[in-house]
C-alpha cells in the first residue's frame, strides 16, 4: 500500500486541528487488531483527520502502533502527544474537507 507523505508544515497544520478532537480510536491490551483496522477504515469514510490513542494496557507504544495503522491504512502519521495521535487521510468524496497548506499530498510508492 502507498504511504502518505506530510511535510513539517502540513504535520503543524493538522495538530492544531487535532487539538479540539475527541479521540475516536482506542487501541488496548489486545493491540492492532483486525478489527482496529476496520473500525479505522470506517471512520476515514466519514472525516479525514483521526484522534487515536493507545491505552496503558496496551503491549504497543504509541508512535509504532500509529505507524503502523498508517502503513495498513494508507494514511499519514501527523504527529503524537502523550498516549494520543493523529492519523490523516484525504478523502474527495467528503463535503468540508481540510485545506492544507501545501498544495497536494506526496505519495511515497
Amino acid at each position: 500500500m502507498a504511504k502518505l507523505i506530510l511535510n513539517s508544515k502540513e504535520n503543524s497544520f493538522l495538530r492544531s486541528k487535532g487539538q479540539t478532537l475527541e479521540a475516536e480510536l482506542h487501541i488496548g491490551k489486545e493491540g492492532i487488531t483486525e478489527e482496529v483496522v476496520n473500525s479505522l477504515n470506517t471512520l476515514f469514510n466519514s472525516r479525514e483527520l483521526i484522534k487515536g490513542r493507545v491505552l496503558k494496557s496496551s503491549p504497543i507504544e504509541v508512535k509504532e502502533a500509529a505507524n503502523i495503522l498508517a502503513e495498513e491504512t494508507s494514511s499519514a502519521f501527523a504527529g503524537s502527544v502523550g498516549f494520543t495521535f493523529l492519523l490523516y487521510r484525504p478523502n474527495k468524496e467528503l463535503k468540508h474537507r481540510l485545506v492544507l497548506p501545501k498544495k497536494q499530498v506526496e505519495i511515497q510508492e
